[in-house]
């Protein structure tokens, strides 16, 4: 579980009730992203949460795309529809029984393109007290799609040692198996939510109640475009351990800003040449750089900007204020307050010292800045304090509370993110003066909770 922002002795918040969100759509559309993305945020703010994909239960029982026949998916082959089928009702059972112990929230991922599925999913949560609401995502653009099946092949358990171009065939032949079959939301007794184009257009309709609104707030930020998200340390200050002080970069966090400008266009440029020998087009991915308003961030952002980079701004990005031991050595804090000292060793997360924030309150601070970097479609390289980071990644990683204060973000580092429809994948590089990345730490995880 993430970062809990509330909570409340139920573990359900707000009075909600029971929720299921039922996705809906063809295949490459997103709705995996969606179920994951949506799961994250709803565990970040607090809130019992689990997804439950029929393609998980299907792969458990049958194997991978590799072990089935070409036409498992199509509706018209009426034995695999009947196994497909007592397969969804096995998962959907499954969330049931979840939500009646101790969820508040269950995901339910797979395509339910047809009315006959919606209403027996629908009728079945109703008649054991679960709200259900569907997710429909609508896709016209072939560009879009054909994105989305290009990620596929990377990161879909069903494709794992397929040849790229084998599994991108495989998935096309899957689509168009739905495709005659597919019969979008018409029902508008229904509670339900349409995603058209991955953001571009959002349709809702009688959709009531606190959690329900805060989950079409985040559907509004929400997009499954492909980007990339990065992480750097700001460079060092004249003041290390004050941030009272505001204290500009030295000589050597000068360095750091010019080497960290380098080396990131560097791999960009690497980047752009593989994608393209890939077959993923000559693209020209805008990077957008955001700092937060101390010094020492802004100087560090200020060699793109002369690059031409657009740099912006955040407030809210600031590091964890530390209050009455702000500027104070760890020795000097053991010896000046050792009962604050023992709390905050015993409790990293909550605690807070006199007149400081806690992580707790710098996670709160930045949910805005989550809800942007959900919405940004540009590629976005964040510049900030380690405090700041480490929110971050948690929320992108679904790190549990207690691991958040215990989270390395090395300064010489350069964490590169890849969002996509079964988690994050991580790349860690040494930040070096050569024109080419060191590759010291590489993570592929699919953090899928």
């Amino acid at each position: 579980m993430a970062a809990q922002l509330y909570k409340t002795e139920s573990g359900h918040l707000f009075h909600a009730g029971r929720i299921a969100v039922i996705t809906v759509g063809l295949p490459a559309r997103g709705k995996t992203h969606v179920a994951y993305s949506l799961c994250r945020y709803l565990r970040w703010l607090g809130v019992s949460t689990k997804v439950f994909s029929v393609g998980n239960y299907r792969r458990v029982l049958m194997g991978a795309a590799a072990s089935l026949p070409p036409d498992f998916f199509s509706p018209g082959n009426q034995e695999s529809a009947e196994l497909r089928h007592n397969i969804a009702v096995g998962c959907l059972n499954d969330l049931i029984k979840w939500l009646s112990e101790e969820g508040q929230i269950g995901i339910f991922d797979a395509s339910n393109t047809t009315e006959e599925r919606r209403k027996e999913a629908h009728d079945t949560l109703v008649s054991h007290g679960i709200q259900p609401v569907f997710i429909e995502s609508i896709c016209d653009k072939k560009e879009i799609i054909e994105s989305n099946i290009r990620s596929v092949k990377i990161t879909s358990p069903d494709y794992i040692g397929w040849d790229p171009e084998e599994a991108v065939k495989d998935y096309w032949t899957r689509i168009n198996n739905h495709t005659g079959f597919y019969q979008p939301i018409t029902d508008m007794s229904l509670s339900f939510v349409k995603m058209i184009n991955v953001g571009d257009r959002i349709i809702v309709n009688n959709v009531k109640g606190y959690l329900q609104s805060r989950i079409i707030f985040y559907l509004m930020n929400l997009h499954i475009s492909s980007r990339i998200i990065y992480f750097a340390r700001s460079g060092e200050s004249y003041n290390e351990i004050s941030r009272k002080a505001d204290a500009a970069l030295s000589p050597s966090g000068k360095q750091y800003a010019y080497r960290l400008k380098n080396f990131i266009l560097s791999l960009r440029e690497k980047e752009k040449k593989e994608r393209r020998e890939q077959g993923w087009g000559d693209d020209e991915r805008t990077l957008t750089i955001w700092t937060s308003t101390r010094q020492h961030a802004v100087q560090t952002g200020k060699p793109f900007e002369e690059e031409g980079y657009v740099v912006q701004q955040r407030a809210s990005m600031g590091e964890l204020n530390l209050g009455f031991v702000d500027g104070l050595t760890v020795e000097e804090i053991k010896k000046k307050f050792p009962e604050e000292y023992e709390k905050q060793q015993e409790d990293r997360y909550h605690h807070r010292y006199p007149m400081a924030e806690s992580y707790l309150d710098l996670a709160v601070r930045l949910e805005a800045t989550i809800l942007e970097l959900e919405h940004e479609k540009n590629d976005v390289l964040i510049i900030a304090h380690e405090t700041v980071l480490k929110c971050l990644y948690a929320y992108l990683f679904d790190r549990p509370e207690d691991e958040i204060p215990g989270i390395v973000i090395p300064r010489n580092y350069l964490i590169e993110i890849i969002p996509s429809a079964y988690g994050c994948r991580e790349t860690r590089m040494e930040i070096v003066d050569d024109s080419f990345p060191v590759l010291s730490k590489l993570k592929n995880l699919a953090h899928t909770s």
